[in-house]
């Protein structure tokens, strides 16, 4: 990521695995998305080339896409941002986004169509995901009959995120907003997927996160990414096996053939690996919006 000094205007708020965050006034943020990259919840040395500007490009597309859903974003346009800051978000290359402030939800609200990841282990464990129970017989990557809301704690960095059910999450929140959540996600989720299925790709789950401002439910961070969501080529998916996907399942698979315990320091990467990582994340954009990113 281009290393330049930001002005006085910009405090660092916060420091995440992917993430910048500047504090813009006492309204406003700059979020800057980095290239680097986590695996089993460590930061790896190794930078993934253009990943901060791709999934910042692919999160916008989504945002204008969903233009009806209240969203956080002001501008991800450097010449549309305050003079004061205009010319350090132009020097991150199309990594940084000025957005509202918000006071982000205590739980991730994840959204599931397909068995996979954690909701696997569940269903594989007592036949529950989320706190649903399903039948005997589901396989791994069978699509659920209908998508399923299965909000989860957000985690400190490091730590993991814990899957939570209604009542847990209708505590944390509140019924009326747990409502709200509720349905703006599996909205966002069905809409998405119809988007993606034109374009022959499956998403198979994903996560999103709310904030309130005066009142307000905003949807914010990141959507529908290949960091917050899972990805499958549909002419390639058959329950029972675990389809190829568009995220950093190249990284994980490679650094599970090290000897390495998972703690920090991560190792490095090979070239070839991040570069296919790159890859992926490219065509990901690509199949998603249509033309590659310039």
């Amino acid at each position: 990521m281009p290393q330049v000094d930001p002005p006085p205007e910009l405090t660092l708020w916060r420091r995440g695995k992917v993430r910048e965050v500047f504090a813009f006034h006492d309204d406003q943020l700059l979020i800057v998305a980095s290239d680097r990259i986590s695996a089993f919840d460590c930061i790896l040395p190794t930078p993934i080339p253009r990943k901060g500007a791709l999934l910042t490009a692919l999160a916008n597309f989504w945002f204008n896409f969903f233009h009806e859903i209240p969203h956080h974003v002001i501008t991800a346009d450097p010449e549309r941002m305050p003079a004061s800051i205009r010319a350090f978000a132009a020097a991150q290359e199309g990594r940084a986004v000025l957005v509202k402030r918000t006071e982000p939800l205590a739980v991730e609200c994840v959204v599931r169509g397909y068995l996979a990841g954690s909701g696997w282990k569940e269903y594989q464990r007592d036949r529950h995901v989320g706190g649903h129970p399903f039948p005997e017989g589901l396989q791994l990557a069978s699509e659920l009959p209908e998508p399923l809301f299965t909000p989860s704690t957000k985690a400190a960095v490091g730590d993991h995120d814990e899957n939570i059910d209604w009542d847990q999450c209708v505590s944390i929140l509140g019924q009326s907003v747990a409502e709200q959540v509720q349905e703006r996600s599996l909205a966002l989720y069905r809409q998405a997927r119809e988007h993606a299925a034109a374009r022959g790709l499956i998403i198979a789950d994903t996560k999103f996160e709310f904030g309130m401002r005066n009142g307000e439910l905003l949807l914010i961070d990141e959507i529908f990414t290949p960091d917050s969501s899972r990805f499958w080529p549909a002419d390639r998916w058959q329950p029972g096996h675990n389809p190829p996907s568009f995220d950093k399942q190249l990284v994980r698979d490679y650094l599970e053939t090290l000897d390495w315990d998972k703690t920090n320091p991560a190792p490095e990467l090979p070239p070839a690996i991040a570069q296919q990582t790159a890859d992926q994340y490219a065509e990901a954009y690509r199949l998603i919006t249509g033309p590659p990113l310039a």
